[in-house]
């Protein structure tokens, strides 16, 4: 797959919610994500079965979903970005809106590389 087909199919699944099924297909066994320090979050997380079991406790977190979007994606040679924002109850911190900029690299039709900016 392109960088901008790897782009589409994330951000297709993004809008419908299937969040561990693009990681299941999109995301490369040794994918790194980075996420900014102190973030609810580890800061740096190495693996495909790590960044699944971040993503379950960080979904875990959540008490009730108002809303979420996800921009379309712009496309730079091996990298893409998108905007996504999420409208969540935190369990024990309240009612947040959460908005980021996620930066993407793909290498041979996978991500390998993911950071969240907020």
């Amino acid at each position: 797959m392109t960088t901008q087909e790897v782009a589409d199919k994330l951000v297709n699944y993004m809008r419908t919610g299937q969040i561990m099924e693009a990681q299941a297909e999109l995301y490369a066994d040794d994918i790194v994500c980075i996420e900014p320090e102190g973030a609810m979050v580890p800061h740096i997380t190495k693996g495909k079965a790590a960044v699944n079991e971040k993503g379950r406790q960080f979904a875990s977190m959540i008490e009730e979903r108002h809303g979420s979007s996800c921009s379309d994606p712009v496309v730079g040679g091996r990298h893409f970005s998108i905007s996504m924002s999420l409208d969540a109850t935190m369990k024990g911190m309240g009612r947040m809106l959460l908005d980021e900029i996620c930066v993407y690299e793909v290498k041979d039709g996978k991500i390998v590389f993911e950071q969240f900016f907020y």
